[in-house]
C-alpha cells in the first residue's frame, strides 16, 4: 500500500478489467502496439504477471485508490523482461483516464522504484516509452530515470525510448512526494 493506493498482486478475475483497460482507445493512444490483442492475448498476459508473482514474489500489480479498494483503476509494477532484446527490470503502468492527472501513477512507480532498491538491491529499473508520450516521460524523468537510447521494436513501429535509473543514482536522489503530471486525453 502507499499513501492512497492498495496495490496486490493480479487475480485471474481481474481479466473483464484489463480487457476493458486496454479497449479504452485513450489508454492505448501511446502504446497500442504494445497492447495485447483479444480476449486471448490479454489472458495470456494476465497469467504471465500471474506467473511472474508465484516464480519471483514480486511484479505488477492491481491498483486501486484506498478509499474504493474494490475498483481497480489500472495495473502497473516492475517484472522482469526483454524488449526489443534489452533485458532488465522494467516498470509499466496503465492507468484509467479517469485517474489520470493526480500523481497516482508516479505513486505506485515510486513505491515499486524504492522496493527494488531498498528492498531487493537490484542494480537497475528500466521504462520504455514512445517518443510522443510526453507525459509519461515527464512522469519517468520526475521519478529520476534518464534517457539511455532507443529500442527498435520492429519493422513499422516506431523506435521507444528507453529510460534507467540505477541504484547509484536511486541512492543520490532526493526523496520527495512524486508530482502530479496532466496528462490529456
Amino acid at each position: 500500500m502507499t499513501h492512497r493506493l492498495v496495490l496486490r498482486p493480479p487475480r485471474e478475475n481481474d481479466l473483464q478489467t484489463l480487457i476493458a483497460l486496454y479497449a479504452d482507445p485513450a489508454v492505448n493512444r501511446f502504446c497500442a502496439a504494445a497492447t495485447p490483442q483479444g480476449a486471448g492475448a490479454v489472458e495470456a498476459q494476465l497469467q504471465g504477471w500471474i506467473a511472474h508473482w508465484q516464480k519471483l514474489g514480486f511484479g505488477h500489480w492491481a491498483i486501486a485508490e484506498r478509499d474504493k479498494p474494490e475498483v481497480l483503476i489500472g495495473f502497473g509494477g516492475l517484472m522482469h523482461r526483454s524488449v526489443a532484446g534489452h533485458a532488465g527490470l522494467y516498470l509499466y503502468y496503465r492507468i484509467t483516464p479517469q485517474a489520470w492527472g493526480r500523481g497516482l501513477a508516479s505513486e505506485m512507480a515510486l513505491h515499486a522504484i524504492e522496493q527494488a532498491f531498498e528492498q531487493r538491491h537490484e542494480g537497475a529499473v528500466v521504462a520504455a516509452v514512445l517518443p510522443s508520450n510526453a507525459p509519461t516521460r515527464k512522469t519517468l524523468e520526475c521519478l529520476g530515470l534518464r534517457l539511455k537510447g532507443a529500442l527498435a521494436d520492429g519493422p513499422g513501429s516506431a523506435a521507444a525510448l528507453l529510460y534507467e535509473l540505477s541504484a547509484d543514482r536511486w541512492a543520490s536522489l532526493p526523496r520527495a512526494e512524486p508530482e502530479a503530471i496532466a496528462f490529456a486525453a
